[in-house]
């Protein structure tokens, strides 16, 4: 096992400059190796490093920021949307915008029965907004035909 007593005082400030400057552990390794001889595994050049009192300049690691839904927009109105192609499974469906910017993905099935998927788990519609949406989702299906 190496010890850090079998460097030279010239030895160890150049360690501690290479490390200033902003060499890593493996540069540190390397420089051990090629400028004075000394092949030291990564783990010894820790424990050597850590024993000479060296402090490795850490680059600021970069940070995943994550992607920010935004904000529903408050349009004051409901409007719903039927698919060119319908949702498996579905006799048909589309999108609908309520008043206050959230959105959902609606269907009816083959049994007639409705299903609505927010795109905010969770969201509740108003009343008032059900009512919208029901009178519009009418009105589409009957220009539709079906």
């Amino acid at each position: 096992m190496f010890s850090a007593s079998q460097l030279s005082p010239d030895q160890i400030a150049a360690l501690k400059k290479w490390a200033a400057e902003g060499a890593t552990m493996s540069d540190l390794q390397r420089h051990l190796k090629e400028d004075f001889g000394f092949s030291l595994t990564y783990m010894d050049t820790r424990f050597v490093i850590s024993d000479l009192g060296i402090q490795l300049i850490e680059e600021p690691k970069a940070v995943a920021i994550p992607e920010l839904k935004a904000a529903p927009v408050p349009t004051g109105k409901v409007t719903t949307t039927m698919d060119s192609l319908t949702l498996p499974g579905a006799l048909v469906s589309g999108k609908v915008t309520f008043s206050d910017g959230e959105t959902a993905i609606w269907m009816l099935d083959q049994n007639g029965r409705p299903g609505l998927d927010p795109d905010t788990a969770g969201y509740r519609p108003t009343q008032e907004d059900i009512v919208a949406f029901q009178q519009q989702l009418r009105s589409l299906i009957e220009k539709s035909g079906l």
